[in-house]
């Protein structure tokens, strides 16, 4: 493998802690975010990811208080999301120190935003946050889903995924509703899906249980780069654990 793979452990925010659930619901508490962020950048993370899970449905900003908070106290980089619905949104996360802005439910209603943000901000600064799950009647089998994942809209991930490519987008976030919080392993076949019909760099999400399962997000899911959250946060593995083993299969990584 030519491309460094990167290992991102994710801040599920709520109400100003980092939780974890199943299926995108049966939330429960995990740590302080200013901690955990530090142990994550500490233990060798990438990146780590900001997603503020209820800011859409509750029809508030991102909590940029607390990002600003988590990003002024490692030197990681920060992608954040939940909430991202406007420019001035994308404008206020960059202040406040993240240095990627993942939208989802904003890029499926609004394409226009998509190529204004590009625009604006550059498309290394973009990813999109494909929620989805199982849908055996479309092309994929996949649907999106919007609205953290309580909305379902009839549309093809992988379709889905094409345009917002074409548009120009930096980097696809596909997260499997079915696997999130399962401990059960990726949803290998959208990750897969989406990373061979954009060309762009994907971000496995959603089902991290074993260190078997980081591998195979890379080897058969083609993801560059692969997060976790709940295996990091009740301290199944740490993120040089996930390194260290990936690096043992022949997955280049950053030591």
């Amino acid at each position: 493998m030519s491309n460094v793979i990167k290992v991102i452990p994710c801040l599920d925010m709520l109400r100003g802690r980092v939780v974890k659930g199943v299926h995108f619901v049966d939330i429960k508490d995990a740590a302080d975010p200013v901690e955990a962020a530090k142990a994550y950048s500490d233990s060798g993370a990438d990146e780590i990811g900001f997603l503020d899970i209820t800011a859409t449905i509750e029809g508030r900003q991102t909590m940029f208080d607390v990002l600003e908070k988590v990003t002024a106290s490692i030197k990681t980089p920060v992608t954040v999301g939940g909430g991202i619905k406007s420019i001035d949104d994308i404008e206020q996360a960059i202040k406040s120190g993240a240095a990627h802005v993942s939208i989802s439910s904003a890029a499926y209603r609004d394409t226009a935003l998509v190529k204004e943000a590009i625009s604006r901000f550059g498309a290394e600064k973009i990813v999109i946050a494909i929620d989805a799950d199982e849908n055996k009647s479309l092309p994929s089998e996949r649907e999106v889903y919007i609205d953290g994942g309580r909305t379902a809209t009839g549309k093809d991930a992988v379709e889905f995924a094409r345009e917002m490519a074409a548009i120009g987008v930096g980097q696809i976030l596909p997260t499997s509703k079915a696997a999130d919080g399962t401990k059960a392993g990726f949803d290998l076949k959208l990750t897969r899906s989406i990373a061979d019909a954009t060309g762009l760099p994907v971000i496995a999400s959603g089902g991290a249980g074993t260190l078997e399962h980081f591998y195979e997000a890379v080897a058969e899911g083609h993801a560059s780069s692969v997060l976790g959250a709940s295996v990091f946060h009740f301290g199944t593995f740490t993120v040089k654990e996930v390194k260290e083993y990936l690096k043992s299969r022949g997955i280049e990584v950053s030591l």
